[in-house]
């Protein structure tokens, strides 16, 4: 991911890469003439304006932070924060003159529509259920999207989706886990997939599927671009992509 992300900042004559970060550095940096570095120090020693974090919770914890206080802005598609990290995040980006963050469960375009239409959707039906399938490398469950997804749907609503009917699971889980308003989700990881969500959402006599499919990560991408260009317009912390579209 983080290479993809590199491509695209370099193939956009918007853009210019100047520094890469990684916690091992095992080759040659992601483009010519940009080194690849282990310390986060690289960005302000490169004068980076914004930095695109695609880690883990754990490191993005510290590192967010931290380019808060070096004046840099932060395009964030890490996942698995708590409501205390994004809590200290919006402290850490609060000030009136900058630097901002944006933390994006998906930069697909697409994804950022099917919640949007899943989130139109969830006023009008009886039940909700949300498959979520990625790639095995994948290791929180369920991802960003669909937590995201659920969320959103659950605030449109006024009163709960119907209660789970199963009275008994042969095999525990079977059912998946209930989020909100009784909207329950499923994870699937699986050879061969990228990134791709259902919503499926019931009433009586019918039935309307979501489906989103990213096959590559350069579906990411023009949503990254995009977010490094406006960053700047979107003071403090932004939790979705929504406002970057308009």
């Amino acid at each position: 991911m983080g290479r993809a992300v590199c491509a695209a900042v370099e193939a956009d004559p918007g853009l210019t890469l100047v520094a890469a970060v990684d916690r091992v550095v095992d080759g040659p940096g992601p483009v010519d003439g940009v080194a690849l570095s282990t310390e986060v120090q690289a960005f302000v020693d490169a004068g980076c304006d914004i930095v695109v974090d695609f880690t883990v919770a754990a490191a993005a914890r510290a590192t967010l932070p931290w380019l808060a206080l070096q004046g840099i802005h932060a395009v964030v598609g890490t996942t698995g924060f708590s409501d205390e990290d994004l809590a200290s995040f919006e402290a850490a980006f609060g000030g009136e003159s900058g630097p901002n963050c944006l933390i994006a469960p998906n930069f697909a375009i697409s994804a950022v529509l099917m919640m949007r239409f899943a989130e139109m959707a969830a006023p009008w039906f009886d039940t909700a259920e949300v498959i979520e399938l990625h790639h095995t490398r994948k290791i929180d469950a369920p991802s960003g999207t669909a937590v995201k997804t659920i969320e959103r749907m659950a605030a449109a609503r006024e009163t709960d989706f119907a209660s789970d009917p199963t009275e008994h699971e042969v095999y525990p889980g079977a059912r998946g886990g209930a989020g909100p308003r009784n909207i329950r989700a499923h994870a699937v990881r699986m050879e061969g997939m990228v990134a791709h969500q259902e919503v499926i959402l019931g009433a009586l006599g019918q039935t309307i599927t979501i489906r989103q499919d990213s096959y590559d990560r350069s579906s990411f991408m023009p949503g990254v671009v995009l977010a490094c260009k406006h960053i700047a317009d979107h003071p403090g912390l932004t939790l979705s992509l929504d406002p970057f579209l308009g």
